[in-house]
């Protein structure tokens, strides 16, 4: 397609919930530029790192282009009549539960409806669930416990609102950085704001916290039924709102008192003293919010907890009011859309329950559909044992990556590799799922896709393409509307538009509702072409009521009750604290896994951006300081993590911010960027028993040093096909790629190896240093003017500049001198080392904002006005605060 003007589209991140608003501006020449949307009422022209660096991640490398069959190029035809057909033999075979979908919050919610729809409307089988089990599943869970629907109460604007902001498990300054700044903002004019960050880890979200309690492992229900109890004790309940609008409350305190406060203290291994300030703080400020994340969900006891935490709303009636409630923030751009249809195995359409037998009926007759699935259906973890031991025969992996993400992933890949049929849709031609499929098949990118996405706070934007398809790329709902229509069910698939599905959508949601039912955008069920490409942001509810569909009639639920359960009375749960130790003499560490600030998931989209890869490039463990030393270990030793299900190498940083006993790595990294850093290996597959929902932070594990002879640095202009070590990490950069390296041995043909590396042809120009004795090996190629590749080998970690040498690829080397400065791995006097990135926005690394302190900078907004450090997402600011304060304090020794 050709570009003849600069345009200007509006869309929607595809990152987390939180759904910030994006321009992404195409120009004459066809290069893409990204900004915050300023008019967008979820980050009001905001965007975090990954969002600022969006256009980054667009390119073509890598991607899948056209369908394949046993990995053979195939025709759209051929490759969805396979589908098909296979899916048909299958059900006819061994029943409709004898096949699956397993889908993601990355696609969008008309996707989702149209898949949704297909397998449990017409195959028959709820056997159809997605990673946002991962993410919000025990929230889910919650919500429908206490309000009797999936419910968030409140809104964004209830963060700017509130007295008191409780973060549990929740690292907003890197999963939520919009979000976090929002809070920040505030604080800087209310200072009488108050955050309490309830977390094991003092994560960088400390940072804004006036009390940080460092929490035990899984002690977050100790807490709060703890938290309830002493509000009875302190008579600090709303016993007209419980009478008015509750039920159980006398069961649910009677079950929390039975932990008193020396036991909630030795379960949370909190202080009485730390306990009891923040119970003082919580029950003196009417305007509380607790925002809980993956810390509360990703647990064998996640929906306790979000039952605890609403408990305790609920019994101060601090619910639905400005300023006040529990909120859940998801993890991924459309987690809440999925919800909406009936994504997740164990819920129906338009927020309707599969166990109910009249909404069943209903669903049925609105879809016409000639069976639909009378029992919930295999939830993530089931679905993949059931792969495993053969009750699921074919298979259809939908823009996710399980192979990496789900827990035990060992034992998944085992069970997708031995899978009879295997269908896989995404973007990307290598991952370490789609490797094993029998059928692939190259769906849009985010810039290609359009449709709409739900963020947390239950507001629905559309997310717009500003670039053509590529290849023979195609929408994920035309994919699945295809083999609907191949399969038999021509009719009930034959969408014309994408405005088509989402007005059946809205249709459905206020079909038969009148108020029933908490979703409901009914009023949009007329939407036209035109209407639906100018679509404003909004937030559901917007019932068939609101002829013209001005916008919603409520923001907030449940001030006054009204809630969806049969008597309109929000439930209590009574929930008993229970400690679990899960570890042993062989596996003594807890470990926790979540996300790092730039990187999302496992980098399918953020491993393209060599801005991203700055800050962090490799994967790694923090470890608490005595645990290092009790264990041998040194900062940036490589180091093995096993547990019985599996291990992995990664990188040691060793930092105080960990708790005693307890590990923290992240679960970007993959088998196509790390020789063996896939962290949800060593996961189990232990689930929370009410919502299904794996324990991804409470894993026992042992720790050991990796015993590396050599370490290794380089960069190369080229991506290696194979790298032959023992450990490696690579990380895009300007230019080409910079991997880490780390070898058992030290008896290597280094030029040999550097040859290899650099994929360098014999005839290539070697510079080399050697000196064995030391153990330090030096190599430079280079291809005419340009660096072919360079590696830099030591005993130990290697000290050389990482962006000083990635910047070498890009540069002209036409002298001699220049070229042994690269294998002397010094960039010289007149070009200082910039450091460690700390800020991704602007490249802005920590020896820059050491010297700007000792230049007299004493705060982070000199340091922005100095560097721009911390002056575009903020994600960065607390870094740079803890910078400043180290350097001032030695400055003043």
């Amino acid at each position: 397609m050709e570009i003849d003007a600069a345009r200007e589209v509006r869309t929607t991140c595809p990152y987390c919930g939180v759904g910030c608003g994006v321009l992404a501006k195409v120009a004459a020449d066809g290069q893409v530029s990204v900004r915050g949307d300023p008019d967008h009422p979820a980050n009001f022209g905001r965007l975090c790192s990954k969002g600022s660096a969006l256009a980054e991640t667009i390119d073509l490398d890598g991607r899948l282009l056209h369908p394949e069959i046993d990995g053979r190029r195939a025709g759209w035809d051929e490759a969805l009549d396979r589908v098909a057909a296979t899916f048909s033999r299958t059900i006819a075979e061994h029943g409709p539960d004898s096949v699956a979908f397993y889908v993601s919050g990355q696609l969008l919610t008309e996707d989702y409806y149209v898949a949704n729809k297909l397998m449990k409307g017409f195959v028959g089988s709820a056997n159809i669930d997605t990673n946002s089990r991962l993410c919000m599943a025990s929230s889910v869970a919650g919500h429908r416990r206490a309000f009797g629907s999936d419910t968030v109460p409140g809104t964004y604007e209830d963060l700017e609102l509130a007295d008191l902001i409780v973060l549990v498990g929740s690292n907003l300054a890197w999963c939520h950085p919009v979000l976090y700044q929002r809070i920040a903002a505030v604080r800087e004019k209310r200072p009488d704001m108050k955050v309490v960050l309830v977390d094991p880890r003092r994560t960088m979200t400390a940072d804004i916290a006036d009390m940080h309690l460092a929490i035990a492992p899984d002690g977050d229900v100790a807490l709060f039924t703890g938290l309830l109890a002493y509000l009875g004790q302190h008579n600090a309940v709303d016993r007209g709102y419980i009478s008015a609008h509750t039920a159980g409350f006398g069961q649910a305190l009677f079950a929390a008192s039975k932990l008193d406060l020396a036991g909630v203290a030795a379960a949370t291994d909190l202080s009485e003293d730390e306990i009891v300030r923040f119970y003082s703080l919580f029950t003196a400020t009417a305007r509380t919010v607790t925002v809980y994340s993956q810390g509360v969900n990703q647990s064998s006891s996640g929906t306790d907890k979000v039952n605890a935490i609403i408990n305790c709303h609920l019994a101060t009636g601090r619910i639905g009011k400005p300023g006040a409630g529990p909120f859940s923030v998801t993890g991924q751009p459309n987690a809440m859309g999925g919800r909406e249809v009936g994504g997740l195995a164990n819920m129906l359409a338009a927020h309707m329950e599969i166990e109910n037998p009249e909404h069943r009926e209903r669903v049925q007759r609105f879809w016409n559909s000639p069976d639909i699935a009378e029992k919930p259906g295999l939830k993530a973890v089931d679905m993949f044992k059931a792969v495993a031991d053969g009750r699921i025969k074919a298979l259809w992996i939908m823009a996710t990556n399980p192979v990496d993400s789900m827990p035990d992933a060992d034992a998944v890949e085992a069970a997708i590799k031995a899978c009879p049929f295997v269908v896989v849709s995404d973007v990307l031609a290598k991952t370490d799922t789609i490797r094993h499929a029998h059928v692939r098949l190259p769906a849009t990118a985010w810039g290609e896709k359009d449709g709409t996405v739900t963020n947390s706070e239950r507001r629905i934007s559309r997310q717009r393409s500003f670039l053509p398809a590529p290849g023979e790329a195609r929408p994920d709902w035309w994919i699945v509307a295809e083999v609907g229509k191949r399969i038999g069910f021509g009719e009930a698939f034959s969408y014309s538009s994408l405005a088509k599905i989402f007005a059946e959508h809205a249709a459905l949601s206020g079909f038969e509702n009148n108020g029933e039912r908490d979703f409901d955008i009914g009023a949009y069920s007329g939407v036209d072409e035109e209407d639906y490409h100018a679509l404003a942001p909004f937030q559901w509810p917007a019932s068939s009521s609101q002829k013209t569909a001005p916008g919603p009639s409520i923001t907030r639920f449940f001030a006054d009750g009204n809630f969806y359960t049969a008597d309109r009375k929000a439930r209590f749960v009574a929930i008993r604290a229970a400690t679990e130790s899960r570890t042993n003499p062989d596996y003594p560490l807890i470990l926790n896994t979540g996300r790092v600030r730039d990187h999302w998931h496992t980098m399918t989209r953020t491993g393209k951006s060599p801005r991203l890869s700055q800050h962090i490039a490799e994967p790694f463990v923090e470890i608490h300081p005595a645990d290092a030393q009790r264990y041998g270990i040194g900062d940036a030793d490589i180091v093995r993590i096993s547990s019985p299900r599996g291990e992995v190498l990664v990188r040691a940083m060793i930092t105080s911010r960990q708790r005693r006993g307890s590990l923290f790595a992240p679960m970007h990294w993959t088998d196509q960027f790390a020789a063996k850093g896939r962290l949800d290996s060593l996961t189990a597959s232990l689930t929370d028993p009410v919502s299904g929902q794996p324990a991804l932070k409470h894993v026992a594990v042992r720790l050991e040093k990796f015993t590396a002879k050599a370490f290794g640095f380089a960069v190369t202009r080229r991506r290696p096909e194979m790298i032959d070590a023992d450990y490696w990490a690579a990380a895009r950069c300007r230019g080409g790629w910079r991997i880490e390296l780390a070898f058992a041995e030290a008896e290597i043909n280094w030029t040999g190896f550097a040859q290899s590396l650099f994929g360098a042809p014999p005839e290539t120009e070697m510079l080399a240093y050697h000196d064995r004795d030391a153990g330090q090996h030096r190599i430079a190629a280079f291809d005419d003017k340009h660096l072919a590749g360079a590696l830099f080998v030591a005993p130990g970690p290697v000290a050389v500049s990482r962006g000083w040498a990635a910047q070498q690829l890009e540069e002209v080397h036409a002298s001699q001198r220049e070229r042994f400065r690269i294998v002397a791995g010094r960039a010289g006097a007149e070009r200082p080392d910039a450091g460690a990135i700390v800020c991704s926005c602007f490249g802005v690394g920590a020896n820059q904002i050491v010297a700007a302190v000792t230049a007299g900078c004493a705060t982070v907004d000199a340091i922005g006005g100095a560097l721009k450090a911390g002056t575009n997402c903020g994600s960065c600011r607390a870094e740079i605060r803890a910078i400043i304060q180290v350097n001032r304090f030695q400055a003043a020794e």
